[in-house]
């Protein structure tokens, strides 16, 4: 149930920021616990709260605590006070979605792609997919966000190749958007939005985790202190890339190097080499298809293509130390085969420590893991305590301008 009186003032939301972020941050909190977290007195945070209440943007849950006395009501986010945009860009095609806070999505529909287009394009089919999405049911908008299949430098909101979006590195994708929306805008890659929806989604939330996702290509995203770490410039988890030199022809990677990860075990570099040996395969999920029908060749390329990455996460797990490290993407369905190689390579390299209470666990392929990990990146932004006030200033305009 809201928190609401019978009138709103937008002046009122401009010290309430610090419990915002709280309750933002928690699955929801009491009146005492808010009191003890924030040091304000009593009255005080009864200000604050009737001021959020009435902006709707604080609820009362239904569910109730001990305290000692009276069980007592939880306070939580109201998820449906705002919306975020969220656009997943595939190779063939674009994702979108409308979410709440939660976030959950409310709306979605699918839009075709070509990479070729040219970045402007694209994003003029995703704003107009956004617009009619809202025409079915929006709200205001909280910001934006994009997960993108390349790398990103997450400040600037620009891809920085190479990647299949050739000819987009110089565009202001984040600008573009958040002028579009007039709203903030978040542009991601996408293994790192793939970590946020594993990490937070999961029943385990181990403050150090790794994600790493085999497909079409190989990246991993990392979370150190329970957040997602992007290194100096976005660049951070890029294992696809890492080279070895244990043979006397390396393989030629996409990106024009040497022995990279990615040219041994990738779903492109599979198939490729089933391809050498006579048959038909394009991509990962025709490498699947072959595992699947228990084609010996296909499954011998699968389990090198395990040694192979566990070989490079032996070095991140030595220098991350991570609790858990959970493996998705299309070539994650080869199961064992995979895996297998994966969990006796980290364990063989790894000096025990590192391995003790290791979990290593198969992360099933969920089609709204970008959607909602971009809307993650972009709850995280507004309801940080940098970005906070500048979230409720927005939203105060927009109650305002309603009444």
């Amino acid at each position: 149930m809201l928190l609401t009186v019978p009138s709103f003032d937008p002046a009122s939301l401009e010290a309430t920021g610090s419990v915002l972020v709280l309750l933002a941050a928690s699955r929801g909190l009491s009146r005492a616990e808010l009191t003890e977290a924030t040091g304000l007195s009593r009255v005080t945070l009864g200000q604050r709260l009737t001021a959020l209440g009435t902006a709707q943007l604080v609820r009362e849950r239904d569910d109730t605590v001990p305290s000692g006395g009276r069980p007592t009501r939880l306070l939580d986010v109201a998820d449906d006070a705002a919306v975020i945009l969220a656009a997943d860009m595939g190779e063939r095609h674009i994702r979108l979605a409308v979410t709440d806070l939660s976030p959950a999505i409310r709306h979605q529909e699918t839009v075709d792609f070509q990479p070729g287009e040219g970045a402007l394009a694209a994003l003029e089919r995703i704003a107009a997919g956004f617009e009619r999405l809202l025409a079915r049911g929006g709200g205001f908008v909280a910001g934006v966000g994009l997960s993108l299949p390349a790398p990103v430098d997450h400040r600037a909101g620009r891809v920085v190749g190479p990647s299949i979006l050739h000819g987009w590195d110089d565009f202001a994708i984040g600008d573009w958007l958040r002028d579009r929306f007039d709203a903030p805008a978040v542009a991601e890659n996408d293994v790192n939005l793939m970590t946020l929806f594993e990490h937070r989604g999961g029943e385990r939330r181990d403050d150090a985790f790794l994600f790493v996702k085999i497909g079409t290509g190989i990246g991993s995203g990392i979370v150190t202190d329970g957040r997602l770490y992007r290194g100096a410039q976005g660049a951070a988890g890029d294992i696809g890339h890492i080279q070895f030199f244990g043979d006397d022809a390396p393989p030629l990677c996409r990106c024009g190097k040497l022995g990279c990860l990615e040219a041994r075990a990738a779903g492109w570099a599979l198939a490729r080499d089933l391809r050498a040996l006579g048959f038909e395969a394009e991509d990962a999920r025709d490498v699947i298809a072959l595992v699947n029908r228990e084609v010996p060749e296909a499954i011998a390329l699968v389990r090198g293509a395990g040694q192979a990455v566990g070989a490079a996460l032996s070095d991140a797990v030595s220098i991350l130390n991570p609790g858990h490290v959970a493996i998705g993407g299309t070539l994650a369905q080869a199961g064992d085969h995979l895996m297998d190689g994966i969990r006796e390579t980290i364990r063989e390299r790894c000096l025990p420590l590192a391995t003790r209470d290791l979990v290593l666990t198969h992360a099933p392929t969920s089609d709204e893991a970008c959607l909602i990990g971009a809307a993650m990146c972009v709850r995280e932004r507004i309801f940080a305590a940098e970005g906070v006030d500048r979230f409720l200033g927005r939203y105060g305009a927009w109650m305002a301008a309603r009444a």
